[in-house]
């Protein structure tokens, strides 16, 4: 069975597939903006609040270890929302462009 090409210069000319990449991009850049200020919140923090980070939330467990072990849920988080936007979004955007391509 031969392999089907493409014409990528023609694709990467498309409105549509502009379109598709200003969208992901938009997205992408948001999220690492936001995911690079709550990482580095937790450095900043210790050092310029660390009265904020002794507070005793539950037994010897204080603010500090909750908001590290935040990060973790955070991460997971957003790459479970990229994964939904994706395959909602994008992945229906580049289908349809490869089926009018096709």
């Amino acid at each position: 069975m031969a392999q089907k090409t493409y014409d990528w210069a023609a694709i990467a000319k498309d409105p549509r597939f502009l379109e598709l990449h200003h969208k992901k991009s938009r997205f992408l850049f948001g999220w690492w903006i936001f995911s690079s200020i709550y990482y580095f919140l937790l450095p900043i923090g210790a050092a310029y609040a660390p009265e904020l980070f002794k507070i005793q939330v539950l037994g010897r467990i204080n603010f500090g270890y909750v908001f590290a072990l935040s990060q973790f849920f955070v991460s997971w988080g957003i790459a479970l929302y990229y994964a939904k936007v994706a395959n909602r979004d994008f992945d229906r955007m580049t289908r349809e462009l490869v089926q009018e391509l096709g």
